[in-house]
């Protein structure tokens, strides 16, 4: 049985930069993909990056892009997201996922293994 276990949110103000670290235990991090997803209250939760095995390949949505960065520790069996220039549109909870598949990584229901969330909150 996997563990993912987000943390590092919070309440920040716009423009600010925050960084979220998952890490997880239980099985192998070899092979996953892991990704970075997140939902705020009444609406589906989205696709905001997910980082390959190797790291080789990194993908973003395109809210996020140029200012979220995802990145992984492999010996830490640890993924990150370092978040910058937050706006209040950033606010939701933050999920953390992991999957083996090679192909749909930007896709919610490729990934098997999911943390628990983590709240982040953006004030203007």
């Amino acid at each position: 049985q996997v563990q993912l276990v987000e943390s590092g949110g919070g309440l920040v103000q716009a423009g600010d930069s925050l960084r979220l670290s998952c890490a997880v235990s239980g099985r192998t991090f070899s092979g996953y993909t892991m990704g970075w997803f997140r939902q705020a209250p009444g609406k589906e939760r989205d696709f905001v990056a997910a980082i390959t095995w190797s790291g080789g390949n990194t993908y973003y949505a395109d809210s996020v892009k140029g200012r979220f960065t995802i990145s992984r520790d492999n010996a830490k069996n640890t993924v990150y997201l370092q978040m910058n220039s937050l706006k209040p549109e950033d606010t939701a909870v933050y999920y953390c996922a992991g999957t083996r598949s090679s192909i749909f990584r930007t896709q919610r229901y490729v990934y098997g293994d999911w943390g628990q969330g983590t709240q982040v909150s953006v004030s203007s």
